[in-house]
């Protein structure tokens, strides 16, 4: 721990929406942060979130350089994501939102846990969990662990370095929207 103060396991922190959250595994304190920009973002009300992290070792795991792992709650906007995906060549692949999952963050001390009680399903654990700070219609999130960088084997036309995946699947999702709003 870099202070006395530091996150550590059995902690119990307040999210900006209100929700308390049993800290589990301080490894995973990007979610937290993530957590409260999605509060943030929410309550400016705009139709459509997206999010876009390298979140989970999981997700590496589940796809690797394939594909980009979407999680959304919105058929429409997953649509279009999956059309803006293929029309530029950056796969996007939807995952699964099952209740399983959401069980697997609850609490005895708090209203959530920041991981899974078991190690399986990272990436959907995650995700569930940052759903609990969502108040948009149409939200999505893109978990790009397996594809933040090239590597001489899974791309070997590449250079080795950070690939810029998803930039253009979101430049191309910003101008679908522009021009066809969500419902």
């Amino acid at each position: 721990m870099p202070s006395g103060s530091a996150n550590k396991p059995g902690d119990v922190v307040t999210a900006m929406n209100g929700k308390t959250i049993e800290i589990d595994n301080t490894d995973a304190e990007g979610r937290l942060i993530l957590a409260d920009a999605l509060c943030y973002a929410s309550k400016l009300n705009p139709l459509a979130i997206i999010d876009v992290a390298t979140l989970t070792g999981a997700m590496d795991i589940a796809l690797g350089q394939g594909a980009t792992g979407v999680f959304t709650n919105s058929p429409t906007l997953w649509h279009c994501i999956f059309q803006a995906g293929f029309d530029c060549g950056e796969r996007m692949w939807r995952m699964p939102f099952y209740k399983h999952y959401s069980e697997q963050i609850e609490s005895d001390v708090a209203d959530l846990r920041n991981t899974g009680k078991k190690r399986s399903a990272g990436s959907c654990t995650a995700a569930v969990f940052l759903k609990e700070f969502v108040d948009a219609k149409h939200w999505a999130h893109f978990d790009i662990a397996g594809v933040m960088d090239n590597s001489a084997n899974a791309i070997p036309y590449l250079n080795k370095g950070m690939s810029g995946r998803p930039t253009r699947a979101l430049v191309e999702i910003a101008r679908e929207l522009a021009v066809n709003k969500l419902d």
